[in-house]
């Protein structure tokens, strides 16, 4: 049985080897101990509600109860920019025209943008290929919906994902060779690392504040606007499969984009709703995501067979692992949106 709950400092050697397996995917989390200890006992103080709303960070792991292995990581960033800026770059469109030389032109443009400022994020999405099936990578995405549905009153109106975009199996980023490095004497893996590690100032102090002509970069640098790296394809499709898109944002780095939704309108939260547990039979064979409602113990998991009216029939076993008893509430919501039945 494979449950999402909060990471805990006792996890961070497996967490450790987990996300050294990722090489330079995961920029929010980088491999280095010290900073991974860091981000848990930042995610450990806002699950025990002691963080101020800027530093407010939620982190979880998806273990393999039987033999105690992490399968992957994830996490919610309550509201970003608000202690550094969350800086973008907004794709735009800029119109020249001369009626007397019969020119018109449209060029696309990039722009400096802090517009999701205070804005929850969804981050550190990371599920080891071993167990890159089942529907877990869904169970490990979408369980911080649940989170957020029983915890509304701790993130913002609007939810943002941070796309990898293109990259190739040396770590270079044809965007970042085609502007980036103009204002920046380093490597593109060492930029990435400097945000992930929450050194930002340096963007606003070296990138150009005035809008980019598209043009003026090279044509592969060009290409990769906007575009997503081929393995966060999949984690692309899971959050647009709940009402996730794309409007313009790009990574200021590798032009990844950023896609987003009002919370309200995120379809697994607007779908999913409290049930009071028994021990018993489920209707169907759809797979359902479950969880109980609590805050530093929160627990999820994936579930053969849907409710029956108000009622969630689970296994003492199903039960166990979420720390819930006969009658407590869980909340449930069926794994795929086409499948709501029950």
């Amino acid at each position: 049985m494979k449950v999402v709950r909060p990471a805990r400092l006792a996890d961070l050697p497996r967490l450790v080897e987990l996300v050294a397996g990722a090489g330079a995917s995961l920029t929010s989390l980088p491999p280095d101990a010290g900073r991974l200890a860091e981000r848990i006992g930042a995610s450990e103080s806002s699950f025990a509600g002691r963080s101020a709303k800027a530093d407010e960070t939620y982190l979880f792991v998806l273990e393999d109860l039987p033999t105690g292995r992490l399968a992957g990581t994830c996490g919610i960033d309550a509201a970003v920019g608000l202690r550094q800026a969350w800086y973008s770059y907004r794709v735009g469109l800029a119109v020249h025209a001369s009626q007397e030389l019969g020119v018109f032109t449209r060029t696309p443009t990039l722009f400096l943008s802090n517009d999701h400022t205070g804005q929850s994020e969804l981050c550190s999405l990371l599920l080891h290929p071993d167990f890159r099936q089942g529907g877990l990578g869904a169970l490990l995405s979408k369980s911080r919906f649940l989170f957020m549905a029983e915890h509304r009153a701790r993130f913002a109106a609007k939810i943002i994902a941070e796309l990898r975009g293109v990259v190739d199996d040396s770590g270079r980023s044809p965007f970042w060779e085609g502007l980036g490095r103009h204002f920046f004497s380093m490597d593109f893996s060492r930029a990435d690392y400097l945000t992930g590690i929450g050194k930002k100032s340096f963007v606003a102090e070296l990138m150009p504040q005035y809008p980019l002509y598209t043009k003026l970069l090279a044509p592969e640098a060009q290409a990769v606007i906007g575009r997503t790296h081929e393995d966060t394809v999949p984690a692309r499709r899971l959050l647009e499969q709940e009402g996730l898109r794309y409007e313009g944002l790009v990574d200021i780095f590798d032009a990844g984009p950023v896609i987003e939704c009002d919370v309200d309108d995120v379809g697994a939260i607007r779908r999913s709703r409290r049930l009071a547990t028994r021990v018993g039979p489920r209707a169907g064979e759809a797979r359902w995501l479950v969880s109980n409602t609590g805050l530093a113990d929160f627990r999820a998991l994936l579930v053969e067979g849907g409710p029956e009216g108000d009622a969630y029939g689970l296994p003492e076993s199903v039960l166990a692992a979420l720390g819930v008893k006969t009658g407590d509430p869980v909340r449930a919501v069926a794994l795929s949106p086409a499948d709501r039945r029950g």
